[in-house]
């Protein structure tokens, strides 16, 4: 896995009527994303990353989806699904650490009936805040193995 020039492509916070907004930064603290409606809920689920390789199996499948639509704070050119729990993502000058694999809901099933079957594995990974700060659009990603 390469994340030479591994970059940030969108941010996204939820907000408490279920709607996503779409962000040039966010700020995290040891709580997860200020302003997002699961800010300091459970920690180890608090930022949802996603791979634009998520969106590329999708539209293989034939199934064209708006960057946000699969839940995601964050958007990475890099495929992250494959690291461990405890390894850690700096991005910018955060530091995130990968928690656990994000499961399947139903609420991909509103996008498309057919979109919780092409990402069951390859949706998104959990991270919890490891160290705080703003990360922004276009940030620099980098693996840092445990």
């Amino acid at each position: 896995m390469s994340n030479k020039n591994a970059t940030v492509i969108e941010l996204f916070i939820s907000l408490k009527n279920k709607d996503r907004k779409n962000k040039d930064k966010i700020v995290l603290d040891m709580y997860g994303i200020l302003e997002d409606k699961y800010y300091n809920k459970e920690l180890d689920r608090s930022i949802l990353i996603t791979s634009m390789d998520s969106y590329i199996l999708a539209k293989e499948n034939g199934i064209d989806v708006k960057y946000g639509s699969l839940g995601e704070n964050i958007l990475i050119d890099l495929n992250p699904y494959d690291l461990n729990f405890g390894d850690k993502l700096q991005i910018g000058e955060v530091i995130l650490e990968i928690t656990q694999n994000c499961t399947i809901c139903n609420s991909l099933a509103k996008v498309n009936p057919n979109l919780p079957k092409v990402l069951k594995t390859d949706r998104g990974i959990f991270a919890r805040t490891f160290k705080a700060g703003t990360i922004q659009k276009d940030d620099k990603v980098t693996i840092l193995k445990n």
